[in-house]
């Protein structure tokens, strides 16, 4: 009987182990699969597109010392000792040369190339050095340090091999780039990574970069990274690094922008940007709540100096929630959304005010003529008796001469100055400071005490727990949402 039991549990097992066999075979050839996958070879990718990308060496005029200085102190002994030492050795105040690397690729067969502005800025003399051997010097086109991409030119007897931009927007997280440069000036180098992330922002208003862990060192700005297709997907430009070396932390300039810019910069030698003619700031919850904004999406517009905007009937405290037929996110988007389109367009601007949607016709002026564009003047001043109170952690008074001559602020100025903030206060928190000014509660205009306790009592009526201020500092105008205490 135990023989028995022992077969059957033998024949039981067997179709177990027959499927745990088969099981691991499958998984093994999965996995030889991926590792061959993996090691695929990219030496066809670097041999097809390498004749495209050059190294670029600028020379530039530097102004030479009058003396040694930043060596000994002024009126030291040892002065003219190191005044001789540098005259001996060719120095003293002749001007001198230097030579600076980086990296570019030419995107057409009469000679234009693309690089970083930042590697050509200042230069007097720029040459490019080509895959094959041979070298040709280079005129600028044009630049724009927004989103650092200068165009330059070269004249070759032959056409010359050139590489085409791709879709940035398909690129995926995980997706295999190469790099091609002159790092460290060590000459033509390949370096292969993946994507590892997108619409990165560092510090430009413009800013769209690729980041990937694919080498990138100095000497590689401006060179392009590659899809697997060998189209540019993007410019690298710039790494994060705490020792100046290469840690896998890199940022390429999505080509989708640099396209943009490349165009204008061929057709006009600068770029042309489309221009709203606002100030704006990303709407936060506790500002959605004051304005009772089902979700914090759009921009808030906070000012409206004269241009396009103030012509179409826009006002400070319009939501923008679309622009052109594309729904706005925040402010990022709109600013890119805005330069991105061309100059003297007719576009349809969808904003939230009080409560309900506008729709706005609005000509696109250009954002570089308008760069220095100011607020018109505000009606004159309504005088108001000396006084001050305290409400939501503000200590405030109406504007008055004294006040403004205190403050800077010109004769046209309204408001209610802030003249003291409590720093255990949600106000002190959320930036408010002495010397501020409140000019609008709840989008409405507020010259007296009075009126922002009336704004907070409708505020409050309304069911909201905050409400919107509009403060201005130095001239520059902000929102801020504080919430609002039933006893006020």
């Amino acid at each position: 009987m135990t023989s028995q039991a022992k077969t059957i549990q033998r024949d039981q097992s067997t179709p177990l182990r027959m499927f745990w066999l088969t099981s691991l075979s499958m998984i093994l050839i999965v996995a030889q699969s991926l590792m061959g996958h993996a090691q695929e070879s990219f030496a066809n990718l670097a041999e097809k597109i390498s004749p495209s990308v050059v190294n670029i060496t600028t020379s530039t005029t530097v102004a030479g010392r009058t003396g040694p200085q930043g060596i000994v102190p002024e009126g030291s002994p040892f002065e003219d000792f190191f005044r001789e030492f540098q005259d001996r050795n060719g120095q003293g105040d002749r001007p001198r040369r230097s030579s600076a690397l980086g990296s570019g690729f030419v995107i057409s067969e009469d000679g234009f190339i693309v690089t970083n502005n930042h590697v050509i800025e200042g230069a007097d003399e720029i040459l490019i050095e080509f895959f094959e051997g041979f070298e040709l010097p280079a005129t600028l086109v044009g630049t724009d340090p927004n989103t650092d991409i200068a165009l330059l030119k070269v004249e070759s007897e032959t056409p010359l091999k050139f590489v085409t931009f791709g879709d940035s927007d398909t690129a995926r997280v995980g997706d295999w780039v190469m790099a091609m440069g002159n790092p460290l000036g060590q000459g033509f180098s390949v370096s292969a990574g993946i994507v590892s992330a997108r619409n990165r922002a560092l510090s430009g208003t413009y800013d769209d970069y690729i980041q990937t862990d694919a080498a990138i060192n100095r000497g590689n700005s401006g060179g392009p990274l590659f899809n697997m297709a060998g189209e540019v997907i993007g410019v690298n430009t710039a790494i994060l690094s705490p020792n100046g070396g290469s840690i896998g932390i890199g940022f390429s300039m999505a080509s989708n922008v640099v396209t943009r810019v490349v165009d204008q910069l061929k057709e006009f030698g600068e770029t042309r940007r489309g221009w709203l003619g606002v100030r704006i700031q990303d709407v936060t919850d506790d500002v959605a709540e004051a304005l009772g904004l089902a979700s914090a999406k759009g921009a808030l517009v906070s000012d409206v100096p004269e241009g396009p905007a103030m012509d179409a009937g826009m006002q400070a405290g319009d939501v923008i929630v679309s622009f052109d037929g594309r729904e706005v996110e925040d402010t990022r988007g709109l600013v890119r959304q805005v330069g991105n389109t061309e100059v003297g367009k007719a576009v349809r601007v969808v904003v939230n005010r009080d409560g309900t949607t506008q729709t706005l016709l609005v000509t696109l002026g250009r954002r570089e003529e308008a760069e220095s564009a100011v607020p018109a003047a505000q009606p004159g001043p309504v005088e108001e008796e000396p006084q001050s109170m305290d409400l939501m952690g503000l200590t405030l008074s109406p504007l008055t001469s004294e006040i403004r001559e205190q403050l800077d602020l010109p004769e046209s100025a309204k408001g209610l100055a802030v003249l003291d903030v409590d720093e255990a206060s949600e106000a002190f928190e959320k930036g408010l400071r002495a010397g501020d000014v409140i000019t609008e509660a709840g989008q409405a205009q507020v010259l007296a005490l009075t009126d922002l306790e009336e704004r907070i009592a409708e505020a409050q009526e309304a069911g909201r727990k905050s409400i919107l201020l509009l403060v201005r500092r130095a001239g520059d105008p902000r929102f801020v949402a504080l919430s609002i205490a039933e006893d006020q």
